[in-house]
């Protein structure tokens, strides 16, 4: 959902990183249909809008180490709205993400 404009101001106020990283789990979580781990990068984007990236448990296995993970980036605008959702890879529990 857009943030509003203040009915006496034509700007908004600069969404604060810790909105913005629940935003982007809220989005991440509808969109794939799993609930995120955690976020693990949060960058401020030279358009203003922000790059999040979460890990998200894609499949449960036992015992857990079996789990696999995935690691999902998400594009967010300046005003909060999400314009692009990817994701980078999938990793084995076990193994630990391969990039990170």
């Amino acid at each position: 959902m857009p943030r509003q404009h203040d009915d006496y101001d034509d700007t908004l106020e600069p969404l604060a990183p810790g909105t913005v990283a629940k935003l982007a789990l809220r989005d991440i979580a509808e969109m794939t249909g799993r609930a995120p781990s955690g976020i693990t990068a949060l960058e401020h984007a030279d358009d203003g809008g922000w790059l999040v990236e979460v890990e998200v448990v894609e499949e449960t296995r036992i015992p857990s180490s079996g789990d696999l993970l995935a690691i999902y980036r998400a594009q967010v605008t300046a005003d909060g709205e999400l314009a692009e959702l990817r994701r980078l890879r999938r990793y084995p529990r076990g193994k630990g993400d391969p990039e990170g």
